[in-house]
């Protein structure tokens, strides 16, 4: 086995249980070439477990976290109890991306006449994932191309299987507005502040609705996190902006992220 082929501590994993005795349970790692790991009792569950089996069964699928790694003796030790459901659910989705990501690799492979276990290492160095690659072919396909270093006869396949199958996912990120003004006309400003925070960004949505004088609720969909943060940055900084010009107080809070759509 080359390195790729070991998962890291602390990575999460998607495994499939094939036995489970009374005080751990034996999981085959899906992504890993289906090598063994366990799954001792005590990191199946919080608490105290009086039977393994209702918490884990043979043929389930379960995200675990690798807690230990011994490449010499083969070993792997998992945990399903330092796995919240946020964190399942996410792992799962990349999971099921990365499994389409593989077909589409199939079907590069087809067209370009390239093996498939060429464009895979170039992705995995590059990317250490599959599926980001063709998301990055939609978003710039230029630039992702050119990090690649394919030819063009491969490239050209790759923009083809990337456009006929690939979709951008999303993220979203909230916030909150606190927009204050003591002036006459202070309602006028506010209003001249909330559509200075509505910018023309492409591939952005922003969303500003009103949640209870003085707070207002921005949402910002984007591609990905680095295009959202700078959307919401602008939006609030134009607000408060304006707000402050006019002898006015603003401020930002900002919540947490939001999963892909």
């Amino acid at each position: 086995m080359n390195e790729r082929d070991w998962p890291e501590e602390g990575e999460l994993v998607v495994c499939t249980v094939t036995k489970v005795k009374d005080f751990v349970a034996f999981v085959s790692l899906d992504e890993y070439n289906d090598i063994e790991g366990l799954i001792p009792i005590a990191e199946v569950a919080r608490g105290w477990i009086k039977h393994i089996r209702d918490f884990v069964r043979e043929g389930q699928k379960a995200v675990c976290k690798v807690l230990h790694v011994d490449r010499n003796r083969g070993h792997i030790d998992l945990s399903l109890k330092d796995v919240n459901d946020h964190q399942r659910k996410e792992k799962v989705h990349e999971w099921k991306n990365e499994n389409k990501a593989k077909k589409w690799v199939e079907f590069v492979s087809e067209a370009s006449g390239v093996a498939k276990e060429v464009i895979e290492d170039k992705f995995y160095q590059e990317y250490g994932s599959l599926y980001p690659v063709f998301e990055d072919i939609l978003i710039d396909e230029e630039g992702t191309l050119k990090k690649l270093g394919f030819d063009e006869n491969l490239s050209k396949s790759l923009v083809e299987v990337a456009g006929e199958n690939a979709k951008l996912s999303k993220v979203t990120i909230t916030g909150t507005l606190v927009l204050t003004s003591m002036k006459p006309d202070g309602v006028n400003v506010i209003r001249r502040a909330l559509r200075s925070a509505q910018p023309k960004m492409k591939d952005v949505d922003i969303e500003l609705v009103y949640v209870g004088a003085p707070k207002y609720r921005v949402k910002v969909t984007a591609l990905d996190y680095k295009i959202a943060e700078k959307a919401i940055n602008k939006v609030a900084n134009a607000a408060i902006g304006v707000l402050e010009r006019a002898d006015g107080s603003g401020e930002f809070i900002r919540k947490q992220k939001s999963g892909k759509n």
